[in-house]
């Protein structure tokens, strides 16, 4: 059935889900309901869709802000959401802190969340810091290392010296504010943090702005194969 066919349906109201006789053709169709057209089960085969957002300043990772300050990047990327992509259910892949910046990748599907989160993956992320402290090569070699935190040792990262004020660190894995704790610990105060790529995928669209991604670069750059 194509989409034209399955939006028709809707409107003529041969479409029930789980008992519930469906009008809206972008009404969301959880995993586990029962979905049927004229009476007849239809097994769903879910497509994967991944979105790259440029996510800015001030606002956290999550449907709402607990502290009542405004937009999420969830209600900012909600609402620029094309029809077509506005009635799946949005998960964030991991977060990204209130004022730190850059790439944040939403998907419709679990399985590319545990996928782009598990320690297992080793799925690098690299981060662009302004430092406070006067940045050199010997202040980095611990990163490069391996080093001990408080809730363990952390892996070897790429330490990367940009300038006296500026580093980038890629990790293979993401704990709690754990750049801003390896740079502390070294004497390297944070005093902003920007995502710059997560696996292959450089952040290429404006702040504030979102585009989807394809299937390629769903598996060549973030190694995942879609559905």
């Amino acid at each position: 059935m194509t989409l034209a066919e399955a939006e028709d349906a809707i409107r003529a109201g041969r479409v029930k889900v789980s008992g519930r006789l469906v009008r809206q053709p972008f009404a969301v169709v959880q995993p586990g309901e029962d979905l049927r057209v004229d009476g007849h089960k239809v097994l769903l085969r879910r497509e994967t869709r991944v979105l790259a957002f440029h996510k800015p300043a001030g606002v956290v990772t999550a449907p709402e802000d607990g502290h009542g300050k405004g937009d999420t990047a969830f209600t900012l990327l909600s609402a620029q959401l094309p029809p077509e992509l506005s009635g799946f259910g949005w998960h964030a892949v991991g977060r990204l802190d209130r004022n730190t910046t850059g790439l944040l990748l939403f998907t419709n599907d679990e399985r590319f969340v545990a996928h782009a989160t598990s320690p297992s993956t080793h799925l690098p992320r690299r981060y662009v810091a302004q430092v406070q402290g006067g940045a050199t090569e010997e202040k980095l070699q611990p990163l490069r290392e391996g080093m001990q935190l408080d809730d363990g040792p952390a892996r070897p990262a790429k330490a990367e010296l940009l300038d006296g004020t500026h580093v980038s660190v890629t990790l293979t894995e993401g704990r709690f504010h754990q750049v801003k704790r390896m740079l502390g610990a070294v004497g390297l105060p944070v005093r902003r943090l920007h995502r710059a790529s997560v696996g292959g995928l450089e952040l290429d669209v404006p702040e504030g702005a979102f585009r989807e991604l394809g299937r390629d670069e769903l598996r060549t750059l973030l190694g995942f194969p879609p559905a």
